[in-house]
């Protein structure tokens, strides 16, 4: 028998500007000098090459610090570790894919949104590590910081209410909730992705079929 686990994320309200590329900026008593932020962008071109040449897993702090020119020390002024750098570069990408979803024309009906989806839901299991990673981020984990990942879920909540207010789903309960069912859906579908006891069921059917019973309930009654 299938156990199916809902995870409810933590709701953040937040004012989201899209022409960042991260969202999220840590509160600090002063302003931020020229050569930090020369820096830091140093680091995260550093990290991304690493990524895009070895993964996200396989990246390794030495590798960044090595190509950015600077002292190991310097890293961790700016990342308390490996996951603090992660949440920022996963975290912008998880928003490039919202804002490629929010281009898109609302859904009107399940396979129209399980496709909308979809790219989001491949990035985020790229890797077991990503995945791994975006939970510890996602709010889930009960962290005092609200990091992009953190942001991110809330963004999804908000672009998913939009589609769930006008299209063709059960209307007797809020389109937040709804927004907040398919987004735990979708994070059990993600999990199921790598448990091999339903490697017969692909991730796509798998999410179409919790859809079709938290939007579409009379149609299955």
């Amino acid at each position: 028998m299938t156990v199916v686990i809902l995870i409810k994320f933590t709701e953040v309200n937040l004012n989201f500007d899209h022409g960042q590329e991260s969202r999220y900026q840590p509160c600090m008593n002063k302003p931020i000098q020229k050569r930090t932020l020369v820096t830091r962008a140093k680091l995260l071109d550093a990290a991304r090459n690493a990524i895009s040449s070895k993964g996200f897993g396989a990246m390794r702090v030495e590798e960044v610090v090595r190509e950015a020119g600077v002292a190991k020390g310097t890293f961790f002024a700016h990342f308390p570790d490996k996951d603090a750098l992660m949440d920022v570069i996963i975290g912008a990408r998880i928003d490039a894919h919202l804002d490629e979803i929010e281009r898109l024309p609302p859904p009107w009906d399940l396979d129209d949104m399980v496709s909308h989806l979809l790219p989001l839901l491949h990035f985020m299991t790229s890797e077991r590590y990503v995945f791994d990673v975006i939970l510890r981020h996602s709010g889930a984990a009960a962290r005092e910081e609200v990091g992009p990942i953190a942001q991110t879920f809330g963004r999804q909540i908000e672009v998913m209410a939009g589609w769930l207010s006008d299209g063709p789903f059960r209307k007797d309960v809020s389109a937040e909730l709804l927004a907040d069912g398919v987004q735990a859906f979708a994070v059990q579908s993600m999990a199921l992705h790598f448990c091999a006891i339903h490697s017969g069921e692909t991730m796509q059917a798998r999410l179409k079929t919790y859809l079709n019973a938290w939007l579409n309930p009379c149609q299955n009654s």
